[in-house]
């Protein structure tokens, strides 16, 4: 083994040394160091579920995640991002007051207790959209932003689109039932993502338990945060048709997993089914940064350049999530051009790093210039250039 590590090493740092052989080496490498079995996901009895690490984006379970399905009030995860969005650009604030119509107040359903013709802040109405699933609290702000709920849900389906949301549409802002009104696990995990990633502070508010309004205290339907003391949200939804829906993220040793499990047949069932989701992915998989943004990986011989060696490294930072045994085999083999020449500039790319584990390739990264790197003067471009001719 000791001997296959250093031809291997001789492999990364060695251009003239073919990627083929090193990726034969690391194949090797790979059957000495097997990891251990995988079971298979639980099966849940739900109509299609998805269960997916938010850093790596790597699926760990799934059914029939391109599944079209109704998705009640998971829908107003877009209506609370949207107004997330609308709060970091500064166009509303969270202590602005907010007159409530008619229209708002009558929705049926889940509600917050808003009464026409008030006037409520608009921090109290994001609680009651996200802890409260207001229904209508949701065309309250919808009217807000919007200045009309149709005006809204053009927003919400340009936003679907932007998030890459391609099997989602949108017809109001609450998930009321509507032919017209669907979404997959799959976009619901881009919108749920997308939360957590841009928007931490609006974020907070589904890990809380409980909201008072109008001398009406509501708790927050998803029950697994008493459950699970690493789950700190997301959203419920029932309907008729959608059956009983619940979104769910949480983190244990900093990493945070994000299950999706649709269509079950009671609230008592979404929990469970989604407590077997979370409960499979932290005990057989793992999460790790391999690659830092903006760190060294690697370097390259550079000709014709003010100096000859060239730091490579990759433009984000890079997570890995495999089966927790397989960390102990993980390698990586770089592919750089033959011939690399001044000037080059930063975030050029000039090879990829192949990461392969369990005898699989788990990653590819484009690897780029960390430093910029001017032409030499005329006497150093013809000693490179006696050089190349002799090489």
């Amino acid at each position: 083994m000791t001997v296959i590590t250093s031809l291997l090493k001789v492999c990364l740092f060695n251009q003239r040394i073919s990627a083929v052989l090193a990726l034969l080496l690391l194949s090797l490498c790979g059957s000495l160091a097997t990891a251990a079995p995988l079971p298979s996901p639980p099966l849940l009895s739900a109509n299609s579920y998805l269960l997916f690490d938010h850093k790596s984006g790597e699926v760990l379970a799934a059914k029939d995640p391109d599944k079209r399905i109704e998705p009640a009030s998971l829908t107003k995860m877009m209506t609370a991002y949207i107004v997330a969005s609308e709060l970091k650009r500064g166009s509303i604030s969270l202590d602005e007051p907010v007159i409530i119509s008619a229209q708002a107040q009558s929705m049926p359903g889940s509600r917050m207790f808003i009464e026409a013709d008030t006037v409520v802040p608009l921090q109290d109405l994001l609680r009651g959209l996200i802890i409260q699933s207001g229904n209508d609290a949701s065309v309250a702000l919808a009217e807000h932003v919007a200045a009309s709920e149709r005006g809204f849900v053009d927003i919400m389906n340009r936003m679907a689109q932007n998030l890459g949301m391609n099997d989602t549409n949108f017809m109001n802002a609450s998930g009321l039932p509507d032919p017209d009104h669907y979404t997959t696990a799959n976009d619901l995990a881009k919108i749920s993502s997308a939360i957590i990633r841009e928007h931490p502070e609006t974020y907070k508010l589904y890990s809380e338990r409980e909201f008072t309004y109008n001398n009406i205290t509501q708790k927050n339907r998803n029950t697994l945060l008493w459950r699970d003391e690493s789950v700190d949200g997301m959203k419920t939804g029932h309907t008729e048709a959608a059956g009983y829906c619940l979104v769910s993220s949480s983190v244990r040793d900093g990493m945070r997993l994000i299950s999706i499990v649709l269509g079950t047949a009671s609230d008592k069932a979404r929990i469970a089914e989604s407590q077997k989701l979370l409960n499979y992915g932290y005990r057989f998989f793992k999460t790790r940064r391999v690659y830092a943004a903006g760190e060294q990986i690697s370097e390259a011989r550079i000709w014709m350049g003010e100096t000859e060696n060239l730091a490579l490294g990759v433009a984000e930072d890079l997570y890995l999530t495999l089966p927790r045994d397989s960390f102990d085999t993980l390698q990586s083999t770089i592919e750089v051009a033959e011939f690399i020449r001044a000037p080059m500039r930063i975030g050029q790319e000039i090879g990829r790093s192949v990461l392969m584990a369990d005898n699989r390739v788990v990653g590819e990264v484009p690897l780029l210039a960390l430093q910029k790197v001017e032409e030499g003067g005329l006497f150093l471009r013809m000693k490179h250039s006696i050089q190349r001719y002799f090489q």
